[in-house]
């Protein structure tokens, strides 16, 4: 699989309110969940709504970040290589993906399949679905995952899972 190399720029604050780079690099928290796909964290939050950008400064991508995270955000960039080991899940998030590259196909649980390409955005909404690439070169999908309430239907509620 080929080296996921996504720079994350972050800024925050000086002594004195003015603005100030705190991180330029590379991002290293990167995880491999399932055999064709890699991603790599690039920020979170966990405090809840609204979100603080106070003062003392910390990396959250250290901690350990799951799919979602109940009460926050997750920010990501995800690597799909073709032939990606298929994972039928569902987020307690609203999820916004944007195609950064290549192409992928999104199978929903009712058999609908919805082919995205470079440039295409994708609004996931608590629905079960599968990230699958049939094509021959990786593609690269920015996520920012917020969290959600559990979907409920006729009073049936429907968690996380996968």
């Amino acid at each position: 699989m080929a080296e996921l190399n996504i720079r994350r720029v972050v800024t925050g604050h000086d002594n004195n309110g003015k603005a100030k780079v705190m991180i330029d690099e590379i991002g290293t928290a990167k995880k491999t969940p399932r055999p064709g796909a890699e991603y790599v964290e690039l920020w979170s939050t966990q405090e809840g709504f609204p979100i603080s950008n106070d003062e003392p400064f910390r990396d959250p991508v250290r901690d350990k970040i799951g799919t979602s995270i109940d009460k926050g955000t997750v920010f990501r960039v995800v690597k799909f290589e073709p032939g990606v080991a298929p994972r039928n899940h569902r987020t307690d998030s609203i999820d916004y993906g944007i195609i950064l590259q290549g192409e992928l196909d999104m199978e929903l649980d009712d058999g609908v399949v919805v082919h995205l390409k470079a440039g295409d955005c994708v609004v996931q909404r608590g629905t079960i679905h599968n990230w699958v690439n049939r094509g021959t070169v990786p593609c690269l999908v920015a996520f920012i995952l917020i969290w959600a309430k559990p979907v409920t239907i006729d009073g049936k509620r429907f968690d996380a899972h996968g």
